[in-house]
């Protein structure tokens, strides 16, 4: 496996959450197959949670009916978070893992390759196909010294993402030695890895040792384990060291995940709000830590403060050790297990409210409201805001640090209750599928044309979220499987007048800077833009994840070949784009290109076309539905 190349990788398990769920479970049925061919697929309800009318309820029985139809295994909703239950219930060590969510490399915090991808990626690997992607590069981050009194693995991260920024990883896969390793947890490893989305890298992962074995032994899963760990002398493209001994608490600043800077510099700033919880900071030991830096205090009168457990097995765990009526009584509000907050689910912050939360997530406009400046800190640093009610540094306050080992064991025997196991195959046959009125057939994309002349319909910048292309939210996530109804929000946080100018010119491009598409994994991101007419982006470069949905759902990936093309195209400008058949074609050299010619301006500049050879096929053939159609048939 050589770097840059093509690789298919066969994929053990797999996961959805109901975000992304319903499109890729609509995707599967199209493909004809009888049952998944994965080792354990999972179906989790942790996004769309809040059932304001009937569309979330109606995509929640959906995905149980058609989980029961096809052998997945079924994750109720206030059961948790899918990357957290995923680590309890499922996570192997040595096993691959694809998710439709970019936080998938949770699991890689014991020791699985666990990738995030579109649905449609994972719908095909449902199917038994292989994961295709370019070989990452490795890199190795030598963890030394012990996490000192105040400082936890979310500082870790954060100083990996001050260095290395939010393209850093793109391209590459994290992976964790050295003598700091030992002194983390599993739950403080899948922080770590949980963020090396924010990276953008493919996957990161640590050894699977002795704490592994542990943490599954705990949850009674003792025969899960096996040891993992990179052969001695492996060598990296390049490795990064971290001293974990002189780390401080950190915190990323508005707005983006990169943009850290110590705690001890931002000091008494005055905090409206602290929200301890998601994917990344849910854990029983997180929690613990909290509760023993309020313990004796009260949250302060200004800030509104929350929590919501990672899992249900978390929250009775965190029940028995009495660490949940401690934030409860200083003045805590528990909220449902679930994403929540992180994707705008409610408990959004005051207009310019400072927002302290223990996500992975800054990107404006995210937390549900636009003005808020949110800020993205460990699970002790919240604590202490929520009591101080100004940002202020952990280690200087005295709390001890919990050993909860033994009520995680407690909590173990309860794992299972909200999980509902596939039905055998005799039963499944015969399984009725139900769809409400709001679940509508994914839209599928036409093979390319020969020549494109389309207007630019949007001109943007350097890392564009899929936050920032299709918003989540209450008001939108209803509408996941709705495709003619969620695009007209696509783009609304940046330019409301975009889907009227879309609609009325029925066809165009999108112009980007670098690093496009950054973020979430939602294939909406580039579905909601077909479904709207758009055949090709033009930018400096590509996030992985979105440029695979992008061919995915037929739109072609073009980069300029100077970078400083991007600046002589503006909103508007006509681009004609010839030779588009060649370019897809498998005779065509491994970096096509063409000449984009702009009609308004009497310019051109040279594009080329992002794809490997597979890409191109997938995209001749008119998306990957079309292209796994016609291999099957």
């Amino acid at each position: 496996m050589t770097p840059g190349d093509a690789v298919a990788v066969k994929i053990d398990q797999t996961l959805t959450q109901d975000a992304t769920g319903t499109m890729a479970y609509l995707q599967f049925e199209t493909m004809g197959i009888d049952r998944v061919r994965t080792e354990l697929s999972v179906s989790y309800v942790d996004h769309n949670t809040l059932q304001e009318d009937y569309k979330n309820a109606d995509d929640h029985r959906y995905l149980q009916t058609v989980a029961a139809r096809y052998g997945i295994w079924f994750s109720r909703p206030g059961n948790g978070v899918c990357h957290q239950v995923h680590l309890e219930r499922f996570g192997e060590p040595g096993k691959t893992l694809l998710g439709s969510d970019s936080h998938t490399p949770t699991a890689g915090g014991l020791g699985m390759l666990a990738i995030g991808a579109g649905g449609l990626d994972v719908a095909a690997a449902m199917g038994g196909g292989a994961f295709r992607l370019t070989m990452p590069r490795v890199i190795g981050v030598c963890l030394s010294g012990s996490l000192k009194h105040g400082t936890a693995a979310k500082d870790i991260i954060l100083e990996l993402l001050r260095r290395e920024t939010v393209k850093g990883g793109v391209g590459h896969v994290y992976e964790y030695f050295g003598e700091g390793v030992h002194g983390l947890s599993v739950p403080e490893r899948a922080v770590i890895t949980n963020m090396g989305a924010e990276l953008g890298a493919t996957s990161s992962l640590f050894p699977s040792d002795d704490r592994t074995k542990e943490f599954l032994t705990d949850l009674g899963r003792a025969s899960a384990w096996r040891e993992l760990h990179a052969d001695v002398g492996a060598e990296y493209e390049r490795v990064i060291d971290i001293d974990i001994s002189a780390l401080r608490p950190a915190a990323a600043c508005p707005n983006s995940p990169d943009n850290v800077k110590p705690v001890a510099e931002l000091a008494g700033l005055k905090v409206d709000q602290v929200a301890i919880g998601s994917c990344t900071n849910s854990s029983l030991e997180d929690l613990a830590a909290a509760a023993e830096i309020v313990r004796g205090r009260f949250v302060h009168p200004d800030v509104s403060a929350a929590l919501a457990c990672g899992s249900r097995t978390t929250l009775i765990a965190a029940d028995k050790a009495d660490i949940l009526s401690e934030l409860i009584r200083a003045g805590f509000r528990v909220l449902e297990n679930a994403c929540g907050p992180c994707i705008g689910m409610g408990f959004a912050p005051k207009t310019r409210a400072v927002s302290l939360r223990t996500f992975n997530r800054n990107f404006k406009g995210r937390s549900g409201s636009a003005e808020a400046g949110v800020y993205l800190v460990s699970a002790q640093t919240a604590a202490a805001a929520a009591v101080s009610g100004v940002i202020s540094d952990p280690s200087a306050l005295d709390f001890e640090k919990r050993d909860v080992c033994e009520f995680r064991r407690q909590a173990a025997r309860f794992a299972d209750d909200m999980l509902i196991p596939p039905l055998p195959p005799e039963r499944a046959t015969v399984q009725e599928i139900e769809r409400g009125p709001n679940i509508k057939p994914c839209p599928a994309p036409k093979p390319p044309a020969d020549s494109l002349s389309l207007p630019v319909l949007i001109k943007l910048g350097d890392n564009v979220t899929t936050d920032d292309i299709m918003p989540a939210g209450a008001k939108v996530l209803p509408f996941r499987s709705n495709i003619p109804e969620i695009s007209k929000f696509v783009f609304s946080a940046i330019d409301s007048a975009f889907y009227k100018r879309a609609a009325d010119a029925g066809a165009g491009f999108i112009v980007g800077g670098a690093n496009y598409g950054q973020g979430s994994s939602r294939e909406h991101a580039a579905l909601a833009p077909m479904f709207l007419g758009v055949k090709a982006v033009l930018a400096k470069s590509f996030a992985r994840i979105h440029k695979a949905n992008l061919i995915n759902y037929g739109i072609l990936p073009f980069v300029f070949r100077d970078a400083d093309e991007w600046r002589r195209i503006d909103q508007g400008d006509f681009l004609e784009i010839s030779g588009i058949h060649a370019l897809l074609d498998d005779e065509a050299p491994d970096t096509p290109s063409v000449t984009a010619v702009n009609k308004t301006k009497g310019e051109s500049c040279v594009l080329r076309l992002d794809a490997s050879a597979e890409d191109r096929a997938v995209l001749r053939a008119g998306g990957s539905l079309a292209y796994i159609k016609a291999r099957t048939v």
